[in-house]
């Protein structure tokens, strides 16, 4: 009993900000590095855009089948222990990314590391937004959502911005691609070694995370299938999962070609930009307009309502892909002016994502919430995996001009999607 207590007092006591800025810094990272980084360094070592978009597609899969093994983490062992499990792992495969990059069959070795990384990142996800409900009592958890989202685009800057720019300038300083990678790698594993031993000692020791109860004399893995099934019975799944699948049908094959874009030469239609330039421009610029778009959108849902901003918010997330048609054509040099528009594009792809986010909120509510919403991420994934999978294909057939106006012929699914869905007028207002 007194041990509780002493537990109790320390969740109390211990302020959220010794630890919740930094577990979402963590959780950031490693998904922008599977996302977008990948793909910047595959361009760096020579794979053509077919292979870096099927390759790095496949890193999507961790968190589309996460909802399925998500029960497994809330029963064994404690949202803690999984915390500090799945970053010693994380940091372990990134030492494993860096390690390989040398290697004369780098893809295949610094892929497996890769595939390592996104499964343990998306099972810190489902073990942090799990503690995140135990560590902090219900005011404390609506107080700091901001500083959730504030530290997760933090991250993604991190990564998207601070490891490609890393990199960029030791490469300028004269190493090799492969060495300049190699040790841009390894100072993001000790980064994530430091986010280990800091947690170990930070993180409280709420009571209540233990074990989720389990009813032995029940079937586990039936109950949860039925609980899954559910979200599949409504009688609009066929609208629901078509706007999950479609609503960024352009987004998701633009996305895989952005830095591979900006990198390649001029003579092959590219921009011919230095790797610390894109870090800059895409992953650090961009990264803050895509913020400032999101927080935006946000605000105006809740003084309006999503069904008020459906449809200026779908036409400000697919016209700026416009932007890249004209780049392609033009292919200015002006940094100032590269920047600029895509920041633009960025800043209209943040807004447009949150009527994404608020629908996919709506249509999880019920009792089982969590899961639905599990599903919904997941079928998310699937969205941007499949679609970005055969982009780069699709940019070699075509190059860089046409993809591009393909692009904008993909933008339809989306307005289709947006048209069929059902929103309540009041959902979403203050």
């Amino acid at each position: 009993m007194s041990e509780i207590k002493t537990e109790v007092a320390e969740k109390k006591n211990r302020s959220p900000w010794f630890w919740v800025p930094t577990v979402y810094l963590a959780e950031g990272i490693p998904y922008m590095i599977a996302m977008t980084v990948s793909v910047v360094l595959y361009k760096r070592l020579g794979l053509s855009n077919t292979e870096i978009a099927l390759y790095t597609s496949w890193l999507y899969l961790p968190w589309v089948i996460k909802p399925l093994w998500s029960p497994f983490v809330d029963i064994f062992r404690t949202k803690r222990f999984w915390i500090l499990t799945m970053q010693l792992a994380i940091g372990g495969s990134l030492a494993g990314v860096a390690l390989t990059i040398p290697a004369s069959d780098f893809v295949r070795y610094t892929l497996a590391m890769f595939w390592i990384m996104a499964f343990c990142s998306a099972t810190h996800d489902v073990a942090v937004d799990g503690f995140y409900m135990l560590g902090l009592d219900t005011p404390q958890q609506a107080a700091f959502v901001g500083v959730r989202v504030i530290f997760y685009r933090v991250a993604t800057i991190a990564a998207k911005g601070g490891l490609v720019i890393a990199a960029g300038v030791l490469e300028n300083y004269g190493y090799p691609v492969a060495s300049a990678w190699s040790l841009a790698f390894i100072g993001v594993a000790a980064v994530f070694l430091a986010l280990f031993i800091y947690h170990f000692f930070a993180l409280p020791k709420p009571a209540e995370d233990i074990g989720a109860p389990w009813d032995k004399s029940k079937n586990f893995l039936t109950e949860y299938f039925r609980i899954l099934t559910l979200f599949f019975r409504r009688k609009d799944i066929i609208i629901i999962v078509s706007f999950f699948l479609f609503y960024r049908f352009a987004e998701a094959q633009l996305v895989k070609m952005v830095a591979p874009f900006l990198l390649d030469a001029r003579i092959k239609g590219g921009l011919g930009m230095t790797t610390a330039e894109v870090g800059i421009i895409y992953g650090t610029v961009g990264v803050i307009a895509l913020m400032l778009g999101g927080l935006l959108g946000g605000y105006v849902i809740y003084k309006k309502g999503l069904k008020f901003w459906l449809w200026p918010m779908v036409i400000i997330m697919h016209v700026p892909d416009l932007i890249f048609v004209y780049l392609s054509q033009t292919q200015p040099e002006n940094l100032w002016l590269i920047g600029s528009a895509v920041a633009v594009e960025q800043f209209g792809y943040g807004f447009g994502f949150t009527a994404y986010t608020m629908y996919m909120i709506m249509v999880s509510q019920g009792n089982y919430k969590t899961v639905f919403y599990a599903i919904g991420t997941g079928i998310m994934a699937l969205g941007m995996m499949i679609p970005a999978m055969g982009s780069g294909w699709i940019q070699e057939m075509l190059g860089y001009k046409d993809f591009f106006i393909w692009i904008l012929i993909t933008t339809i699914p989306g307005f289709i999607v947006a048209a069929l869905v059902r929103i309540d007028p009041e959902y979403g207002k203050k």
